[in-house]
């Protein structure tokens, strides 16, 4: 029996980003078709009408500056040492939640997390996303795409001796792709979560998950320059075909 759907969630959307990107050098405020890559972030954010407040979270006061001039609010500057490469995110998800939680006297209903990284995402996405947290039985929702390898058939890992043998192995003999089990890959292009689910919990998979499904074209996840430069061809095509 499908779940009731809890209507009428207040909601803040979060974006977090850090100074710091090894992989690409001033990659939030990096110009992608002419606009910051955080700007299309926020401007997805600010799409959904359910948002009450748009926030970034971040250690940069460039990207403090950038993040306003595209109507978002900026009420803190994370502390360094949640802005290192090996920071979990984790803790700047629950560092903006106490705050919220301090400056406004409670926790907002849920926390919609809008990467800078997946910019080819589209507003209908986050509210995908919205709609599959509302089913009340969830503490995060993220979003897939289908998997192009599949460990039970086509992926393979290699043993002591030289040998290879398949990364999961079920027992069965799966002789065609599609009697393999269906998988997918974890993208970027939103979470939503509880938040007191962060607050007490150390990590996604500490609770009940669900997912929404994304095209591929989507759900691009710019970490190097080649991404970024997939992720410009194919804005540059969205935008001559509108």
């Amino acid at each position: 029996m499908r779940s009731k759907l809890k209507t009428d969630l207040d909601i803040i959307a979060m974006i977090f980003a850090r100074g710091g990107s090894k992989g690409l050098p001033g990659k939030n405020v990096k110009p992608l078709s002419g606009k910051p890559l955080i700007g299309w972030a926020i401007e997805q954010a600010l799409a959904v009408p359910r948002v009450r407040r748009v926030i970034v979270s971040t250690d940069s006061h460039e990207i403090a500056e950038v993040a306003v001039r595209f109507k978002a609010e900026v009420p803190f500057l994370r502390p360094a040492e949640l802005a290192l490469d090996e920071s979990p995110e984790w803790l700047a998800w629950r560092h903006a939640l106490q705050f919220i939680k301090e400056e406004e006297g409670k926790l907002p209903d849920a926390m919609l997390a809008v990467p800078t990284t997946a910019p080819l995402r589209v507003a209908a996405d986050l509210e995908n996303c919205l709609h599959e947290f509302e089913k009340q039985d969830s503490d995060v929702v993220i979003t897939v795409s289908e998997s192009h390898r599949n460990p039970y058939f086509n992926m393979v890992a290699m043993n002591s001796d030289g040998t290879v043998k398949l990364v999961t192995d079920n027992g069965s003999s799966v002789k065609r792709r599609q009697d393999a089990p269906r998988v997918y890959d974890i993208e970027t292009v939103a979470y939503v979560v509880r938040p007191e689910f962060v607050i007490e919990k150390n990590g996604l998979f500490s609770g009940r998950v669900r997912a929404v499904v994304v095209p591929k074209e989507r759900a691009i996840d710019i970490d190097t320059i080649h991404d970024f430069e997939i992720a410009e061809f194919l804005m540059q095509r969205r935008v001559q075909n509108d």
